[in-house]
């Protein structure tokens, strides 16, 4: 079994101990990472809407969050490699977040596993407890899912 951990803040370390307490050693570890491609986007679109107004091609704010979100997605990456304490597989992914997870599950089965957590509204029980792209991937994902706080 392959045991995918979704690393996402602010529910990283949660996903992370559920993993500790539950897998075997020696079972493979991915740790998972995507960033939302949404805010970059409304950047370069944005930028884009100035039709140049007295801006040149290299001062597009989109290109520095898209650099700024892949050195924050690798070193939460990181964080949560330390926090596992044993070698795992690191995946960074930039997209809509439902489909970047979904792709990285794509062709695996019952024999493997994603731990995901709880990331919506925590005050009230019920489906909202889960945000939309978290909800599609438990209702969609191809193998079980562990569902953590």
């Amino acid at each position: 079994m392959t045991v995918i951990i979704w690393i996402a803040e602010p529910t990283w370390a949660s996903c992370v101990d559920a993993a500790r307490a539950r897998c075997a050693p020696q079972e493979p570890v991915t740790l998972l990472g995507v960033t939302d491609e949404g805010v970059a986007a409304a950047a370069h679109g944005a930028f884009s809407g100035l039709l140049g107004r007295g801006h040149g091609p290299g001062q597009d704010p989109g290109r520095r969050l898209e650099e700024e979100a892949a050195a924050a997605a690798a070193g939460l990456l990181e964080r949560a490699a330390a926090r596992l304490g044993r070698p795992a597989r690191r995946v960074a992914r930039t997209g809509r977040v439902e489909d970047e997870v979904m792709a990285e599950l794509a062709g695996r089965g019952a024999e493997d596993l994603l731990i995901c957590a709880r990331d919506g509204d925590r005050s009230r029980p019920g489906p909202h407890t889960l945000a939309p792209p978290t909800r599609f991937v438990v209702d969609h994902a191809p193998c079980p899912v562990l569902l953590v706080w």
